[in-house]
């Protein structure tokens, strides 16, 4: 039964957000359908989502989820991988993929009037791939160079060194791409068995948003997939919440001109209830050219180029990580300088006038980022497989707004612990040499 899941959200406000046409159903085999009509646009986007990823894979097969990603583009029972190219471009359509730590995501977006051809094109992609052996053959030499090109990118090489030691042991701390020798070892049956375990009505849910109508939309969904057995209701076992490592790893790469520097702590779940004063938190930090680590590191001392905070979460646990890139002499500075605006963040309650920004910021990005098609497409499947349901942008706007100066310190202090921080440096670091007393705020 369809519903509109935006009636059903709390503390949705009379205002232009009830426009908004976010409707779900359950296909007979399972698969789960969400849509949101934008009638106002001439193009619609539609996506085949996988609720795991490359953190959902034995160490053994490290790599598959991504492999399985390419693969599928290789031809198909009724097309060869020339003959899908050329049917997507006769009908301008924009297709992409992207493997993450927990998301598969194969997406496509057209013009309305060629929605139907679209949606026969993703569902061939995706349902009947023939994984020939001579295509696995040639998709792993392509992947093994993509390890070496991104091997040899030290803003990729730093993020991974940094992962690995800080889930360690942990498949949220291996490479998406896998490795030269767990990719080495993909022949057709590991292929086989990886697709038929993940891709299971339980394990997926399709997205679309557009100019469109649910009912005839859900219709010709229900025809296009069809052939997917609704063989198993079980979702891919998950793995146990993975352990941070406080680390401190320096890796000499002396062929660098920059020194890379990450520096993290463990953060919050996707839907920890103080999700929205680590974000707000992290803005303040380090997320945008007001931010204090920008000013502080690049605009009135010019110690680096890129100079940011991120956070991470994930269904179980996150990070919250500041990045940079900078001269090996001003490394220990960068350092000092961050660790200062942590105590900083601790120890003094933020401004009127600073939270009011870093809220500012954050609602104006939400809402520029849900102004095409596609963006929506995507809202509508995070929300659904981290949340199981639709948070309205009033309902976000109005957490947001909630924040006080006061949460944001209660954060800081959680997050920003001397004893949990991890410190992962690269470059042309000679005998550079940091104490784990040195990390202290």
């Amino acid at each position: 039964m369809s519903v509109i899941l935006a009636e059903n959200a709390s503390s949705v406000s009379p205002s232009a957000e009830h426009l908004r046409d976010i409707r779900t159903t359950t296909l007979p085999n399972g698969l789960l359908v969400l849509t949101e009509q934008m009638p106002h646009m001439r193009s619609v986007s539609m996506g085949v989502w996988l609720d795991c990823g490359a953190r959902d894979e034995s160490a053994e097969r490290n790599g598959i989820s991504h492999f399985l990603e390419h693969m599928v583009f290789k031809g198909t029972t009724t097309r060869s991988a020339q003959q899908f190219a050329r049917e997507v471009d006769s009908i301008g359509g924009n297709l992409d993929a992207f493997t993450g730590k927990e998301t598969v995501c194969f997406s496509m977006k057209v013009l309305d009037e060629n929605m139907p051809a679209a949606l026969d094109l993703l569902s061939d992609l995706v349902l009947h791939p023939t994984f020939a052996p001579e295509d696995i053959s040639k998709e792993q030499g392509v992947i093994l160079e993509e390890i070496k090109m991104d091997e040899d990118n030290p803003d990729y090489l730093v993020h991974e060194l940094f992962s690995l030691n800080f889930w360690k042991g942990n498949a949220l701390g291996r490479p998406i791409l896998g490795t030269a020798k767990t990719v080495s070892s993909f022949d057709q049956e590991v292929v086989l068995d990886e697709y038929a375990r993940r891709f299971t009505p339980a394990n997926l849910v399709f997205t679309a948003a557009g100019n469109l109508e649910h009912d005839s939309f859900i219709a010709q969904v229900e025809t296009a997939f069809a052939s997917l057995s609704a063989n198993s209701k079980t979702k891919l076992a998950r793995a146990s919440a993975p352990k941070a490592f406080p680390h401190i790893t320096l890796k000499n790469k002396n062929a660098l001109e920059q020194t890379q520097f990450c520096l993290a702590v463990p953060s919050f779940p996707v839907a920890h209830p103080d999700r929205y004063a680590a974000f707000l938190l992290n803005s303040i930090l380090g997320g945008g050219m007001s931010s204090r680590l920008f000013q502080s590191i690049r605009e009135e001392r010019g110690l680096a180029y890129s100079i940011y905070s991120e956070m991470n979460p994930f269904r179980d646990t996150g990070s919250l990580a500041v990045y940079a890139g900078c001269a090996a002499e001003n490394a220990r500075e960068v350092l000092d300088l961050t660790l200062a605006e942590f105590t900083r963040l601790k120890a003094e309650l933020v401004s009127a006038e600073e939270l009011k920004r870093a809220k500012d910021q954050i609602k104006g990005n939400m809402v520029l980022g849900l102004e095409s098609s596609s963006s929506r497409m995507s809202n509508l499947a995070r929300q659904q497989m981290y949340h199981g349901r639709f948070f309205s942008m009033d309902e976000i706007i109005a957490e947001v707004s909630r924040v006080e100066a006061a949460d944001l310190q209660r954060v800081a202090r959680e997050l920003l612990q001397t004893e949990r921080m991890a410190l992962t440096l690269l470059g042309n670091l000679g005998d550079m040499q940091i104490e784990r007393r040195e990390l202290s705020c």
